[in-house]
């Protein structure tokens, strides 16, 4: 996968809080449908979970309600109304926007949740919302994002010492992936390869115990629906 990016690959210009919001979407989608499409309550939590969030935040409601509201205008989330619902429901419209397959969402909203990852990172971490067999269905799946018109995922420049690609997503603009590029540049890569077997077990233990408090605030936001 050879696509380098250069500052006008990236159409897309979404804030931050607006990345985080429909990284949330996509997430829910696959690991809580029963309790999909989501109230701003449980949006709210989705966005401010401690595990899987790369940087944690602490938004407002009004901070999200803004977020949604932009992502509406934009047409990459509806409200969905339900007879049944007390609250408003917001559902992702990525999947028929920008036709992508249940892979592809996967890979995206680990991207947009976690920031820039290597392929064997977004598999590991993607395991929850869609199982791949190996790197190689994950590359495919970052090369077909990497041709959507406009773009939607770049692979970066290789940061000096570090022998893996990392990925990032488009969605955050020129700005965001210029930050991206400049501090690969700089060598200030978290979490790369090239390191030892420890490091790796840490983080398989790192990434297991993110899965179980991931399903325990899955599990309290599916309660919320009822309450």
């Amino acid at each position: 996968m050879d696509n380098t990016p250069t500052a006008t690959d990236a159409a897309f210009d979404l804030d931050p809080i607006e990345i985080r919001v429909l990284g949330v979407l996509i997430e829910k989608a696959f690991v809580t449908p029963d309790a999909y499409p989501m109230s701003l309550n449980a949006l709210v939590g989705g966005c401010n979970q401690l595990t899987a969030r790369d940087p944690v935040m602490s938004l407002s409601e009004a901070e999200v309600q803004n977020a949604i509201d932009s992502l509406m205008s934009r047409r990459l989330v509806t409200r969905r109304d339900q007879a049944s619902a007390r609250v408003a429901k917001y559902e992702h419209q990525v999947r028929l926007r920008h036709s992508l397959p249940p892979a592809e969402q996967a890979v995206l909203a680990t991207l947009l949740l976690r920031g820039a990852q290597t392929a064997g990172e977004i598999r590991s971490r993607c395991d929850r919302l869609h199982h791949f067999d190996d790197i190689s269905t994950v590359e495919a799946a970052l090369e077909h994002l990497s041709e959507k018109y406009p773009p939607m995922v770049a692979s970066l420049p290789r940061a000096p010492g570090t022998k893996e690609t990392r990925h990032m997503h488009l969605l955050g603009g020129d700005g965001m992936l210029q930050a991206a590029i400049e501090v690969q540049a700089s060598g200030a890569v978290p979490s790369g390869g090239g390191r030892g077997r420890t490091a790796e077990l840490e983080d398989e233990v790192r990434r297991l115990r993110e899965e179980l408090d991931a399903l325990k605030l899955d599990f309290a936001d599916f309660r919320r629906q009822f309450e």
